[in-house]
């Protein structure tokens, strides 16, 4: 598994953004929590006390702290389907399984298209 961490030496930090899961407790207070992060809260009496709180729980945590993006190479895995790709290529009865299966599909669409006329000569005697 190829592995890389990509780290960048930008001069404007990029704004960030959360989702914020805000919650009425029992007690009449506002909890807002960091989604992806459940240790991050704030409570507050308002939902902007609250999610203020929280902001700065963040802010906190963040000057101790740096987010980087991994890149993660998946692992190429064969399609489970290709090893029968061609299993019957030098079957000596391929082909005449082939004008089989050709010969069922002109019965079935005869038949298909016996039916429609059918329901044609049945719609118009309506």
């Amino acid at each position: 598994m190829n592995l890389a961490v990509k780290s960048t030496s930008i001069t404007t930090v990029p704004k960030l953004t959360y989702d914020v899961l805000i919650e009425n407790q029992p007690d009449g207070t506002i909890k807002a929590t960091l989604l992806g992060l459940p240790d991050c809260q704030g409570l507050g009496n308002t939902e902007t006390e609250a999610i203020k709180k929280v902001s700065q729980s963040l802010q906190t945590r963040l000057e101790t702290a740096k987010i980087v993006t991994l890149e993660i190479e998946a692992p190429k895995v064969e399609n489970p389907w290709m090893k029968f790709a061609g299993m019957f290529k030098d079957d000596p009865q391929f082909d005449e399984m082939l004008g089989y299966i050709e010969e069922y599909r002109r019965e079935l669409d005869a038949q298909m298209e016996e039916y429609y006329q059918q329901l044609d000569v049945e719609n118009e005697a309506k």
